[in-house]
């Protein structure tokens, strides 16, 4: 008989006990830092950009010099130079004239604004015509304006993407400091289970848990060390999870977590660490089971495909998930959802638009059918003291994605 835990209490046991799989560090070029998890602040050093620079191709003037011009009475102002990209300003802009620039072009000596070149015209005799005026600051960007020195450009545990790599080419940084990807073991457990390769037969059944949960950790930036299929058998598991134990840094155990004759799982771990929890109050994911083992924590997933991935995603997944986090849309839910009071229960939906309003519509099936999450785009919880929702109820749905 499983001694149930409320599933918010086996959340704040995991979070509470495991602070981070690891906390090792190492140095990565920024070519390769795209997905990592970065370990330190990142302070900027200088400022970004380092130069007042136009934002436009046009004229650099003293905005002073446009005021009150128009189409019919344009500001003539004279020519005194041009700027090359890339290159110091040779000339300086005084009142009265102007300077040829482009966009990214440092700002010269005077100017204090830029007109854009559609309200220019040039009338080949050293001057130009300004047809629209501008105020002091138009189109240009400011030194330091982007990025100042000082400031936190990027917190400690932010998975970084694309537009952190832009941030960090920007200050001239090469190398990051990241968290070494933690290294999790995926381990399938069960007479019945062959590989997904092999063809059943007799009540064979293909392992579909240990892709589904490689698949998982290494969209999460983890690295996956699968091991054999185990069959029934303490022993058997006992040598497995302790080669696991040996060489990673999060064992994933599924199947055997019951509490039948063979579920060798929870007595295995049991044997070796502090069992935090064996049960937990949702549906579905019932037996999930964690323990401590000298510090690495090992998970006993059901055997079911969609019980363990809603477990996997509930428990294991904010482990080494900083900056990641699971995204949430909010919906209105298409129809009404009973639910068993007591219990917490994972409901898989699809999401589709409708009088411009986001809906969650359920997957409907059987438990324990991977197929029903191909037709899903995320889920949602229903709390244990909940006895379903009503039709057009709003509810947060998290995100596969």
């Amino acid at each position: 008989m499983l001694e149930v835990v409320a599933l918010e209490d086996a959340r704040s046991a995991v979070a509470d006990r495991f602070a981070s799989v690891v906390q090792d560090v190492q140095n990565v070029p920024l070519s390769e830092a795209a997905g990592r998890v970065i370990a330190r602040d990142v302070v900027a050093t200088e400022g970004v950009p380092a130069f007042d620079r136009s934002t436009v191709d046009g004229f650099a003037v003293i905005a002073s010099d446009t005021f009150g011009c128009s189409e019919a009475l344009p500001a003539l102002l004279d020519l005194v130079g041009e700027i090359e990209m890339g290159a110091e300003p040779t000339c300086a802009c005084v009142e009265g004239a102007c300077v040829r620039i482009p966009t990214g072009g440092k700002l010269p000596q005077g100017a204090d604004a830029v007109v854009m070149l559609e309200y220019c015209e040039e009338y080949g005799d050293g001057t130009v015509g300004i047809s629209r005026a501008v105020a002091p600051g138009d189109n240009i960007v400011f030194e330091n304006d982007d990025v100042k020195p000082g400031q936190v450009l990027i917190p400690a545990a932010t998975a970084l993407r694309a537009h952190h790599i832009g941030t960090l080419a920007s200050l001239g940084i090469v190398e990051v400091a990241v968290r070494k990807r933690p290294i999790v073991a995926v381990i399938s457990t069960g007479d019945e289970i062959v590989e997904a390769s092999a063809v059943p037969v007799a009540s064979q059944m293909r392992d579909v848990n240990a892709p589904v949960l490689a698949a998982a950790v290494e969209a999460l930036g983890g690295e996956v060390m699968r091991f054999p299929i185990v069959p029934d058998d303490y022993d058997a598991l006992t040598a497995s999870v302790e080669s696991a134990l040996a060489a990673c840094d999060v064992v994933l155990v599924s199947g055997g977590s019951s509490a039948g004759q063979k579920d060798n799982t929870a007595r295995v771990l049991a044997a070796h660490g502090d069992m935090l929890f064996h049960g937990v109050a949702v549906k579905p994911g019932k037996p999930t089971m964690c323990a401590d083992v000298d510090g690495t924590p090992v998970f006993g997933l059901p055997g079911h495909p969609v019980a363990a991935y809603f477990m996997f995603l509930q428990l294991v997944a904010p482990l080494f998930a900083q900056g990641c986090g699971v995204a949430t849309v909010q919906a209105r839910i298409s129809a009404g959802i009973p639910s068993n009071h007591g219990r917490s229960e994972l409901v898989p939906v699809s999401l589709e638009w409708e009088d411009g309003g986001r809906i969650a519509v359920p997957v409907r099936g059987k438990s324990g059918l991977i197929s029903q999450l191909s037709m899903a785009d995320g889920f949602i919880e229903i709390g244990r003291n909940q006895e379903g929702l009503a039709a057009g109820a709003d509810v947060n749905v998290k995100l596969f994605q």
